[in-house]
């Protein structure tokens, strides 16, 4: 609900600013019915998927749930849409169905970086970064959240000039609206804010290579460091050593694949830069309390 909003509201803010309806905006489900959010919140719908007028941009809003009632029919009807030339786009893990109906290819997307490893796993042919947004020609995705009102923020921008945008920001007490080359913080980057520039740069190098881990003197040589002086600087930042540091960066993807995808445990193992099944599930049960095959059986 938080990505709708505020693709929704801030249009309308721009719209109150101009004085003048500039924008206008329609909602559809996948039968017309109000659609439950994950919050529990229904909101009301004024199409079905397939009974919705052409618009500039078409927006799938998607959350937790990937599979769903009716899915195929939205799946057919972003498929209709791009036959017809129209722009699409996705918010939040949206970008999920846009993959799998076929409309990414050839195109840069992002998505929330909780479902990102199970979309490169599931379509490595796929250019997704780890971007707030992206906008490649008539593909517009996002990673949900905040990041939503800077993806609008930008299509008003280009739309209405940069002063109107940075006014519909003010409104939002949104401080700073951030571009397309602003990254996701999260996962590896999440408590690095701040820290030294040579500590970020080797955990970067750590989560660009989880299936293929790289040995602390690769790590090191990244940086223009000696192992000692990276090993000094993971315990002054961050308290803990570089293989733990690196070990638990693998473990919380292999954790995102469990829930997200079907892939064998094995599989992931691979995935993540495990030689043995026994030793993965081992390096698992020591950091989350349960083995791999406990968290593949809970829901999320």
């Amino acid at each position: 609900m938080f990505s709708l909003v505020a693709a929704m509201d801030t249009l309308r803010v721009a719209n109150r600013l101009c004085g003048e309806t500039v924008y206008e905006w329609t909602t559809a489900s996948t039968d017309g019915n109000p659609a439950t959010a994950s919050n529990g919140i229904p909101v009301m719908t004024d199409f079905a998927v397939t009974g919705l007028p052409d618009t500039d941009i078409l927006f799938i809003c998607l959350g937790f749930e990937l599979e769903f009632p009716g899915k195929n029919r939205v799946l057919g009807a972003l498929r209709s849409r791009a036959r017809r030339g129209g722009a699409l786009g996705a918010l939040s893990s949206g970008a999920v169905l846009l993959a799998e109906a076929g409309l990414l290819e050839n195109r840069r997307c992002t998505i929330h970086w909780e479902n990102r490893a199970a979309l490169v796993e599931h379509y490595p042919d796929i250019d997704c970064t780890n971007k707030i947004y992206e906008i490649d020609r008539d593909r517009y995705t996002c990673a949900g959240g905040t990041a939503t009102i800077d993806l609008f923020l930008e299509i008003i921008r280009r739309d209405l000039g940069s002063d109107l945008a940075y006014e519909v920001a003010n409104q939002f007490q949104h401080d700073r609206i951030r571009t397309a080359n602003d990254s996701q913080r999260a996962g590896a980057e999440r408590d690095l804010a701040g820290k030294s520039e040579k500590l970020i740069i080797v955990v970067r190098q750590m989560a660009g290579h989880l299936d293929e881990p790289l040995s602390a003197a690769e790590l090191a040589s990244q940086a223009d460091l000696s192992v000692r002086q990276v090993e000094r600087l993971f315990l002054r930042h961050l308290g803990t050593t570089p293989g733990r540091y690196y070990m638990r960066l693998r473990l919380e993807r292999a954790r995102e694949l469990l829930r997200q995808t079907n892939l064998s445990i094995l599989d992931i193992a691979i995935a993540t830069g495990f030689a043995s099944h026994s030793y993965f599930a081992q390096s698992y049960r020591q950091l989350f309390g349960r083995p791999p095959s406990e968290e593949r059986r809970t829901t999320y």
